[in-house]
């Protein structure tokens, strides 16, 4: 049954047009194209923010630097990363949310989560890691654990391993995040390392 209803699920959600027709707020300011990568047999799922503006373009996920390093974080090449049966990537919100007056990425639109999130992972039983891009991923997949901030949320990565399944907060792996990088090599030192090894182990 699941099998069944999941396509029908993700065929809705690319017709979503909730940002644009009914939005929480100002209107998405463009053509919303939903982004996502789901199936019932993915073990893996990426929680990430939203698609920037080239995988708006594309229509898949993470098709900029920010997803080469991703990639290299995780262990996996393309044609892993973009198989569905294996890995579920799906952003807290599936639009390019437009840019800031400073230029940066908007946050996620609120509505997605909302109407789609918990519906889809309730179709999704294999999922034995999660892996948080950022903020917004890691305080809905931490819910009253989240300790108020990703860099606690990262710094205390060991005890998200304890979650069912578990989970790994990682901060996004944008180029403006190259600072708190070099700030705190224990996540390339020690979080890599664990993170690879369970992913592979799912793999």
């Amino acid at each position: 049954m699941v099998n069944k209803m999941l396509p029908g699920l993700v065929a809705d959600i690319r017709r979503c047009r909730i940002c644009r027709d009914s939005p929480q707020g100002q209107a998405l300011p463009h053509e919303p194209r939903p982004v996502l990568q789901a199936s019932a047999t993915a073990r893996i799922l990426i929680a990430g923010q939203a698609p920037g503006i080239r995988a708006h373009a594309s229509g898949l996920p993470f098709t900029d630097p920010s997803g080469d390093r991703l990639r290299q974080w995780l262990g996996t090449g393309p044609d892993i990363f973009y198989d569905p049966a294996r890995i579920a990537i799906l952003p807290m919100g599936f639009c390019f949310p437009g840019y800031s007056a400073s230029g940066s990425d908007l946050p996620p639109r609120p509505e997605c989560a909302a109407a789609w999130r918990a519906r889809l992972l309730a179709l999704m039983p294999r999922i034995e890691l999660i892996a948080c891009l950022g903020t917004h991923a890691a305080r809905w997949h931490l819910g009253s654990a989240w300790p108020g901030s990703l860099g606690s949320a990262a710094a205390g990565w060991r005890q998200w391993l304890e979650c069912s399944p578990p989970v790994f907060v990682l901060p996004h792996p944008s180029w403006r995040n190259n600072a708190w990088l070099k700030a705190n090599p224990w996540f390339a030192a020690e979080l890599l390392p664990v993170l690879r090894q369970a992913v592979a182990a799912r793999l």
